[in-house]
């Protein structure tokens, strides 16, 4: 059986893009692997977030999670900082990470960019973390997006360098994991790109009834076709591409007819989206207020995750610490 890791940061909630992107698959997931989900906060402090805020936004992406129906009785479920081992690998696997690499990525250039006042020592080692989140498990699959693929890349290289300057097999070399044609990617409301919290572009699986409502009737479309059978712009393709998501074929097949003929109504294809989307976000709204209210449950979920968590890394520390020549007396 696959081991398979995925972290989120505790950033903002999660949306319709995180739900049909990576959720789903993560919970059908969870019964063909060995799966370790996490909430990653240690990765959230480069930023510097208001440390107010930091415990809510926890238990908000927690209670998202349990709520969309990852299981605890089935997978790890785990707050990054509640297993310490990973702040111990990192130190051990940064002596072998070099600075001329974790100059070069995007990532931290991108971040040193946009933050030049906060170019903290955690943005340049954010790539090290990363790795030991991963082989702490000694994950087999990591689900990652185009933007943390470089950051894979460093955790192979480190894996195999780790590997070959003490003659072992002992770290594997894990792969990228992106479900293959079952990948789907939601696009925003606002006409162009996928769905994202920075874009302001979307739709929360938090989101009330009316909220949904208001901001698809508000998403982007065009004037409308002119000839039979003209290709879809890229605004209203991205309204088929949720509605795909959410309805039912024959919907879909409806207002595509509609298009089709030049009958296409906008208003309507817009109130059918945002009823389905409402099908679909309600009843995971609803599980997650009360999953949030029950503090002996959630309690529960992360330490029980916490302490499966620990016992992976304990064994992996342990074998670490040999091969490296640290051993008690």
């Amino acid at each position: 059986m696959d081991t398979v890791l995925s972290g989120i940061r505790p950033t903002g909630r999660l949306h319709l893009g995180n739900y049909f992107g990576a959720l789903k698959n993560f919970i059908r997931m969870q019964h063909d692997a060995r799966c370790f989900f996490f909430i990653a906060d240690y990765h959230a402090l480069t930023t510097h977030p208001d440390p107010t805020h930091l415990h809510d936004n926890i238990r908000a992406v927690l209670s998202e999670y349990l709520a969309a129906g990852l299981d605890p009785n089935v997978a790890t479920i785990y707050i990054q900082s509640d297993v310490p081992q990973v702040a111990e690998l990192s130190l051990l696997l940064s002596m072998h990470a070099y600075l001329g690499e974790l100059e070069r990525t995007a990532s931290f250039k991108e971040k040193a960019r946009k933050q030049p006042d906060n170019v903290n020592a955690g943005l340049l080692c954010y790539p090290v973390l990363m790795a030991a989140d991963i082989l702490l498990h000694r994950a087999d699959k990591v689900p990652v997006g185009k933007d943390q693929e470089q950051h894979l890349e460093i955790t192979r290289v480190l894996a195999r360098r780790f590997n070959t300057l003490y003659g072992v097999d002992f770290f594997p070399e894990s792969q990228p994991y992106n479900f293959g044609s079952e990948l789907v990617k939601i696009p925003g409301l606002d006409g162009s790109g996928k769905m994202g919290k920075s874009e302001g572009n979307c739709l929360y699986l938090a989101d009330t009834d009316e909220a949904i409502r208001k901001k698809v009737m508000k998403a982007v479309t065009d004037a409308g076709p002119t000839e039979p059978d003209s290709p879809l712009s890229e605004p209203v393709r991205n309204i088929f591409t949720i509605m795909k998501a959410v309805s039912d074929p024959s919907t879909v097949a409806y207002f595509r007819e509609q298009y089709a003929r030049c009958a296409i109504r906008y208003g309507d294809l817009k109130k059918q989206l945002a009823e389905d989307i409402i099908r679909h976000i309600a009843p995971i709204r609803e599980r997650m207020q009360a999953i949030a209210a029950d503090e002996n449950y959630l309690h529960q979920v992360v330490g029980d995750g916490a302490a499966a968590a620990r016992r992976s890394a304990d064994e992996t520390l342990r074998e670490v610490r040999a091969i490296m020549g640290i051993k008690p007396f």
